[in-house]
């Protein structure tokens, strides 16, 4: 190995070299950026032969980090996440849309009541939602800013509260207790434990089960009975009179909704004070 310099590397050794730690080889690195293999092994044997050190060891297999290289590896990529959020700073465009995926009934229930807010915080923002069937497609979702329905817990993903999930008998006017319930089949608890919490006995009969909330207060805003629903997504209902809560115990849960995105996204200010006025627009 050559005789190390003194001084900072060449950015473009940095970042070739940093990605053939992430992506665990030099062909890998050199399709990411367009270079051939041989290319990308001569820049990182500049690297080494600068530092004094070897960063890769070659096999026949394949490349694999050395003890300097791993240890190399996460300050390389922490200097560049840094430079490249301090740039868009300082003299990058401030945001100009926001895209949000999530459930339909999220969307609806959570989104379009903060849009007025929100446009009053940033005026020339242009907020695009993209709905999907089922919360395990969010997994598969482009979209990375996401409302999710849960815990606030998902592997590689930052997580803030926007309500805790509060389930209340709710119902229109003129539909009292002792009218038929509105089961729904699901994770969120129903009126067997809502009955075993609130110490409420003999409940009326059931005659229509949903898998779905929005549909079950749907139901019950057209007088089809009493509801155990959600109070973030029938907010709207229960504020304009469609819906209102029956004189009767809540029950929380430990779950709640959540604006979540990637853990490696958001880190410069810019898309940081977009997503926190997004979010106190969603917490109303």
């Amino acid at each position: 190995m050559a005789k190390k310099k003194i001084g900072l590397p060449p950015l473009d050794w940095l970042r070739v070299f940093e990605a053939a730690g992430r992506l665990g080889g030099f062909s890998a690195a050199a399709k990411e950026f367009g270079l051939t293999q041989a290319a990308v092994s001569q820049r990182i044997g500049n690297l080494e032969a600068w530092l004094g050190r070897s960063l890769f060891v070659r096999e026949a297999r394949g490349v694999s980090l050395t003890v300097e290289g791993e240890s190399y590896l996460p300050l390389v990529q922490d200097s560049l996440r840094a430079l490249e959020r301090n740039t868009e700073d300082l003299f990058g465009k401030s945001p100009r849309e926001l895209r949000v995926a999530g459930l339909s009934s999220n969307i609806h229930a959570l989104v379009l009541p903060a849009l007025t807010r929100f446009h009053e915080m940033q005026p020339g923002v242009r907020v695009m939602t993209d709905s999907v069937a089922r919360r395990s497609s969010l997994d598969e979702d482009r979209t990375w800013l996401q409302i999710r329905y849960g815990r606030g817990i998902w592997a590689g993903r930052d997580a803030a509260l926007i309500a805790s999930e509060v389930l209340a008998p709710m119902a229109p006017p003129g539909v009292n207790w002792g009218a038929p319930l509105i089961d729904l089949r699901g994770e969120r608890p129903g009126w067997r434990e809502w009955s075993q919490k609130s110490g409420q006995q003999d409940l009326p009969q059931s005659k229509i089960s949903f898998d779905s909330m929005e549909h079950a207060i749907s139901a019950a805003r057209r007088g089809m009975g009493v509801v155990l629903g959600s109070v973030p997504l029938a907010l709207a209902d229960l504020q304009e009179g469609r819906l209102r809560r029956l004189d009767l115990p809540e029950l929380h849960t430990k779950d709640g909704y959540w604006l979540t995105w990637p853990e490696d996204r958001a880190k410069s200010r810019k898309q940081r004070a977009l997503i926190e006025d997004f979010l106190k627009a969603l917490r109303g």
